[in-house]
């Protein structure tokens, strides 16, 4: 009899289980990729089923300063709307990180603004056309969405 022969059983509840886990899990997946459960909501969808409408738009380009602050101006006319500087904006700066990192990852370049909206219903969203991606900024708390609204308003983000 070697070293390695011993006489555990390994149990067999925790076994069951786990494969009881896993046979719920592709049941979950199955039954929402069929219809049969509901999906989480998609912003943009349940805006138009509920009629709710944009109150107000502003497309806004943002850039990099060489000193690392974030100039934003209005892709309409030019206008410096805000800087960001260095070491504030943080919210400002993490949203658009994510939406320019979806863009480069497509090798798409920074040649179409990003369009950020106000709704009737007093959400906020921005948005990317080229790549489809938006961020409701209401999600994220008032002091974040008010980071965002004061570029629609006019500055001073």
């Amino acid at each position: 009899m070697s070293n390695n022969d011993h006489d555990e059983e390994i149990p067999k509840v925790p076994l069951v289980m786990m494969g009881m886990l896993a046979i719920l899990a592709l049941a979950l997946a199955g039954a929402t990729s069929m219809g049969w459960i509901a999906r989480d909501a998609v912003p943009s969808e349940a805006r138009s089923a509920a009629g709710v409408v944009a109150t107000s738009e502003r497309s806004l380009y943002f850039f990099d300063e060489p000193g690392g602050g974030v100039r934003i101006e209005d892709a309409s006319n030019g206008t410096l709307i805000a800087l960001v500087e260095p070491g504030t904006g943080g919210f400002i700066r993490t949203t658009l990180r994510s939406l320019v990192h979806v863009r480069r990852s497509k090798d798409i370049g920074a040649e179409t603004p990003f369009v950020l909206t106000e709704w009737d219903n007093g959400g906020l969203s921005i948005s990317d056309s080229e790549t489809g991606k938006s961020v409701e900024l209401g999600s994220f708390g008032p002091d974040n969405r008010a980071a965002f609204a004061a570029l629609l308003e006019g500055g001073d983000a």
